[in-house]
């Protein structure tokens, strides 16, 4: 019988180094939110009210541009589970829809202004079905793995 040649553990047994921390490890700051009391409330609520009514302080110029950029009033999904939308509708803050760009089993394909970075993007619109949604998370697991991997970074 061949004797092994005993392997040194020392190697073995220390703990793997750790990459550095880079930009897209580390989330952004979630502001903390101010806990307010009733009575405190009912000041805000007075406030804004006061405000945006005809004899308050802001203008009524202003106070359009308050709600320019707000989201769309919450409505239901289709029979199929597709997202209701109007071309010219806020699908946030950030974003105004400009086009349908398609509709597939998944969902939908929008194609958007993006007001930060002032350019358009296109943006899939998932079904609202679990198993959908669920693909869904699968397909952006498998994007971040690409971008993990991608060579110019570009993006």
């Amino acid at each position: 019988m061949e004797c092994l040649a005993e392997m040194p553990h020392a190697p073995l047994d220390r703990r793997p180094r750790k990459r550095q921390r880079l930009g897209w490890d580390v989330g952004p700051e979630i502001p903390q939110l101010k806990k307010l009391c009733g009575e405190e409330v009912a000041n805000v609520i007075s406030a804004m009210t006061m405000g945006l009514s005809s004899g308050g302080i802001v203008s009524s110029q202003e106070a359009q541009g308050l709600f320019r950029f707000a989201t769309p009033p919450l409505r239901e999904d289709d029979k199929d589970g597709h997202y209701v939308f109007a071309v010219g509708d806020n699908l946030t803050s950030r974003y105004r829809i400009n086009a349908k760009m398609g509709e597939g089993t998944f969902g939908q394909v929008l194609e958007c202004w993006d007001r930060e970075r002032k350019e358009m993007v296109a943006i899939k619109i998932i079904r609202g079905i679990k198993k959908y949604r669920d693909a869904a998370m699968i397909e952006i697991g498998m994007l971040e793995q690409l971008c993990k991997y991608e060579k110019s970074r570009s993006r």
